[in-house]
């Protein structure tokens, strides 16, 4: 080879790596893109799609390191990659936003508050003494436990869990259980089409009824569209249910699945979200060398309460890490909130749900008075 020839050749080397960085590029942007485009039109119900939205906020720092990447190598610095980085970096920060920017409420410092946590036991896997020692250390109000046989639950007893909370709703047959500090009323199964029966009870804080709902439902892996259903069962509960709500468990969803939205916008508030920790992850944990990647586990809330602290713990034994939450009622719109919930207007959606609750409370109030039907 001669040197006129061997020149064309460097030539045609030195520019296959500037092409396949190009490739690699418009793939990771491509991928992004597609997973925000399901974000968006909600295509992950019911669909297998489900799976893979749980990585957006994840390609969301792809597409950042992309503009970066984009913009700092000169042969990778074209128009169209720029632009369309730079377009899709402004969207998933209009969508992921939200979960990272905390409400700013008052609380007053006479609210009663409620300490709760949830954790997937793993079939009883959990380690019993660690579980008593977070509930002693917290000290938690109500927990509820996910896949918790019989032998769970003995093991617990026998970890000296029934000494710190000494009323339970156990219903090791219908997977979710709930225990408390106080005494536990209206206890029973769910009233829901679920996949597998969710357990509720009431406690009475601050001379208040608080109802709660323990949930697990179905995986989207094995079943999307049973899964779906289970999540459209709990709306209609929380829409059916007072502002003085909790929902707590092991949802097998995170904020980026249409299910979830649609449940929060029956009137709930995920408190991750609400104070500004909206990338927590609690799956999967101790059982590979893969570090947590996904929330499953949620605490929900209705507008009669207000997030205080929200965090997560390790439990040995089990793939999930407990999540604990600290809700303090609103005593200031006690009044407001039950006359909103007698005509569901407490259940609008989102943030904007809260901002406007003065407002609907007024128009719930007038409706009330004109002779609008309770609900049950």
């Amino acid at each position: 080879m001669t040197a006129v020839d061997a020149a064309p050749a460097a030539a045609r080397r030195g520019r296959l790596p500037v092409l396949l960085s190009r490739c690699a590029l418009g793939l990771g942007l491509a991928v992004s893109s597609a997973l925000l485009v399901v974000r968006l039109t909600g295509s992950d119900a019911g669909t297998p799609l489900a799976v893979p939205v749980v990585l957006l906020p994840y390609a969301a720092v792809l597409s950042v390191l992309g503009l970066a990447v984009s913009l700092a190598v000169p042969a990778l610095r074209s128009r169209w990659a720029v632009t369309a980085a730079a377009v899709l970096v402004a969207a998933q920060i209009v969508v992921l936003a939200p979960r990272f920017t905390p409400d700013r409420w008052q609380i007053p410092a006479a609210a009663a508050e409620l300490r709760v946590a949830t954790v997937n036991a793993d079939v009883g896997a959990a380690d019993p003494r660690t579980l008593v020692r977070l509930v002693r250390d917290e000290r938690i109000d109500v927990l509820a436990v996910q896949q918790l046989p019989t032998a769970g639950i003995a093991a617990l007893t026998e970890a000296g869990l029934d000494d710190l909370l000494p009323y339970h709703e156990l219903r090791p047959e219908y997977d979710t259980s709930i225990y408390s500090r106080t005494p536990l009323t209206r206890g029973g199964p769910l009233h829901a089409d679920t996949a597998w029966p969710q357990t509720t009870a009431e406690v009475t804080v601050g001379g208040r009824t608080v109802r709660l709902v323990a949930v697990h439902t179905y995986y989207p892996v094995g079943d999307p569209e049973r899964w779906t259903r289970d999540m459209a069962a709990l709306a209609a509960v929380a829409r059916d249910s007072g502002p003085d709500t909790v929902f707590l468990g092991d949802f097998n969803a995170t904020l980026d699945h249409a299910p979830m939205r649609d449940l929060l916008a029956a009137g709930l508030v995920d408190t991750h979200a609400e104070l500004g920790r909206g990338w927590a992850r609690t799956w999967p944990v101790g059982k590979t060398l893969v570090p947590p990647l996904v929330q499953l586990d949620h605490v929900l809330h209705g507008p009669g309460l207000i997030g205080v602290r929200v965090g997560e713990q390790t439990v040995p034994g089990t793939d999930h890490r407990a999540v604990l939450a600290v809700l303090a009622l609103r005593p200031e719109v006690t009044t407001a909130l039950r006359a909103t919930s007698s005509g569901h207007c407490w259940s609008a959606r989102g943030r904007a749900r809260r901002q406007a609750e003065s407002t609907r409370a007024r128009r719930c109030r007038a409706a009330s008075a004109a002779g609008s039907p309770r609900s049950s």
